[in-house]
Order: structure tokens, then sequence, then C-alpha cells
């Protein structure tokens, strides 16, 4: 790349999730003028799942393109993004494409990359449930096969993308791109007005995280799992400690369905709340005791943040929060559930470390690998 010519950046996002992941590297090309960007959202502009706050708070702009496609058959999505992404790639040179995580819409997007002939770059590279059953597996391997470049968050997505045969010089261990997130908001969070609200301090509650469909659709395990946490009983104290529900949408029906909000005998400690602007719920999870979830993201935060998080699921594509970090995996199973949390609650939990290049810089490496190889 001469000097004269800035490396022309294309970012692609399908989900409210994969805003925060790209916002450290959004932040950084707009403080080095070796590179320019455009971020192309694939859904509607008035998607509700992006709070007017958002881009505010990871204080990047809003997309600069809105592709506009909402369906639920992922085959539809798929090739309505794929539609869509053609005509943006055609009226807009660009050099590189980003594509984040596992979704139908970044499959899509990485399709059209190639048959375009542009560079491919896939952010959190690598990540395997092992579970071809799994549509977002596909979606992996689709778009890491496709990939010119591989980003991985840790060793073992390295050794992932090893076995599958890629070519060692296109993979790069840049580290955990949400870890940049929460060093540059470390100073940030917003104490939740709901805290105060529902009388919660600092240390004395458990936040409680579902999204996954396959859970929420098997409502008889989802039962006796929420009955565990609705009896959640410290035995040091011998008193309930409040679980704060965070759900969205199709989850807190189930949930509000399965657990009702009428008091229990002995007063229910079950408390749903609305989905918390970024820097709040940044906030509620790096303070509580503790956290239950099927989110990797916040396994992930809660590793760094030195939070006791246990993880509604028999995997986890990010195996470094089990090995080093606070996470601990107790499937679908009640029992296990029922006993992670009473050590959780009483503070017997293990020793955790920070897992490497969990450092803050990882969209510094990652620029600078795009600008060095262009």
């Amino acid at each position: 790349m001469t000097k004269s010519k800035q490396l022309r950046v294309c970012i692609v996002a399908g989900a409210r999730p994969n805003f925060i992941k790209v916002a450290p590297l959004i932040r950084a090309i707009m403080n080095n003028d070796k590179a320019t960007y455009q971020l192309v959202y694939t859904g509607r502009e008035d998607d509700p799942t992006l709070e007017g706050t958002l881009f505010d708070d990871l204080q990047i702009p809003r997309p600069d393109i809105f592709l506009g496609v909402d369906c639920q058959s992922l085959n539809e999505l798929t090739g309505q993004v794929m539609g869509a992404f053609e005509h943006y790639l055609q009226e807009h040179p660009t050099d590189v494409v980003i594509v984040v995580d596992d979704l139908a819409s970044t499959m899509a997007a990485a399709i059209v990359t190639k048959k375009q002939g542009i560079r491919l770059a896939h952010l959190v590279a690598g990540t395997r449930s092992f579970d071809i059953t799994m549509p977002k597996e596909i979606n992996r391997l689709v778009i890491d096969g496709l990939s010119d470049l591989l980003f991985t968050a840790g060793i073992a997505s390295v050794s992932n993308t090893n076995r599958e045969g890629a070519e060692q010089s296109r993979v790069y261990m840049v580290g955990n791109i949400l870890i940049d997130n929460l060093r540059f908001n470390h100073n940030r969070w917003h104490r939740p007005a709901v805290m105060d609200e529902l009388g919660l301090q600092e240390g004395q509650y458990v936040v409680f995280t579902i999204n996954r469909k396959a859970l929420l659709a098997d409502k008889e395990k989802l039962q006796s799992m929420i009955d565990v946490v609705r009896g959640a009983r410290c035995e040091v104290r011998e008193t309930k400690i409040p679980i704060v529900a965070v759900l969205r949408d199709e989850a807190k029906r189930v949930v509000s369905l399965l657990a009702p909000q009428s008091p229990l005998p002995d007063k229910d400690n079950l408390e749903i709340i609305p989905p918390q602007p970024y820097l709040d719920f940044g906030y509620l999870t790096a303070h509580a005791l503790g956290i239950i979830t099927d989110s990797g993201n916040v396994a992930e935060e809660a590793t760094f943040n030195g939070v006791p998080c246990i993880t509604l699921n028999s995997y986890t594509e990010h195996i470094e929060t089990v090995k080093q970090g606070t996470n601990v995996l107790v499937g679908e199973d009640p029992e296990r559930l029922e006993a992670s949390l009473r050590d959780m609650l009483n503070g017997n939990w293990k020793q955790a470390s920070i897992p490497e290049r969990w450092d803050g810089r990882t969209a510094e490496r990652i620029l600078q690998i795009l600008i060095d190889v262009d």
C-alpha cells in the first residue's frame, strides 16, 4: 500500500453483539490515517435491539449502511443478505471485508466477498463446538474456509484452524477483542438505576441471562433450572440471594411464564428486568456476586472481571474461560447447577487468571496486520 492510499475496510455486523466486538477496531481506524472504514449492518435501521444509547456508549458512529434484511428463516436471510451485500460491494470500492462471529448473515457476507474477489478477514475465527448439527458450526467452518485472514482469540482457536488445514500464514492470534472494550470502558460504567429500585448492593446479587433458542424451547428442562435459581439460598447467610434476570423478547416471555412474578411464601428472589444499556449492563455484571448465563460473551467478560460464572451448556467455544477463567459448565443439569450455585453463593470458587493477550490491544494488532499485508 502506498502512503497516499488509505486501506478501504468494510466491517459487517449482523446483530447487536457484533457492534460490541467491532467497536475497538472502529476506534482504532478512526485514529489512524492509513485506513478508512464503512460499517454495514445487515438488519434494519429501526432494529429494536439497537437501543438509542448503544453507539454513544461504544463511542462509535452508527452504521453507514443498513441492508434492511429481517426474516426468521436462516436460509431466506442468507439469500437476502447475499443479494443486498453484493449490490453494496459493486457500488463501494473495498480492499478488505471484515466479518464477525458465526451468524447466517456473517456467512452470507463472506461468500459474496470471495465471489467478488475481495480479501476477507474473519474476526474471532477458529471457535468450534464440534457439533455439526448446529447451524452456527456450519457457518464457522464455511467462513474460516473462505477467509484470507483468520483473527483468533486464543491458542485453542489457532489449534482448531491448524487441524482443519489452514495455512499458518493466514492465522493470527490477536487476542480477545471484547477485552479491548472492557478496558476502554473500565471507568465509564454506569450504576444502573434498577439497582436502587430493587435495593441491590454491589456483590450481593446474581445476574441471570438466557438467550439460546434450544434451551428456551425445552420448557420442562428450563423449568427445572429456573426452580433451582429461584430457590438459591446462601448457607453462610441462610438467606436468599436476589437473582436479577436481564432478558430480551422471547426469553422474557418464556421465563415470565415459567417463573410467575407473584411472591412465593418466603419471598421470590427472581427479579426480571428489561435489557440494560451497554454501560449499565457492564456495571451490573462486573459488580455481581456471580453470573448464570448461556452466553459465551458474558462468560468471557466474567473471566476478565474475576466474577464467578456458571454456563448453562455442556460446551463452550471459549475454553480458556473454563481452563483459566472463572467459568464452569453445568450443561442443562439442574443438580450440577444447584451444586455450582451453592459453591458460588458460599464463596467456594476456583482460582482464576486472565488468559494470554487479553490486554486491550487486540484492535491495534488487527489493524496493523491489515495494513501490513495489503
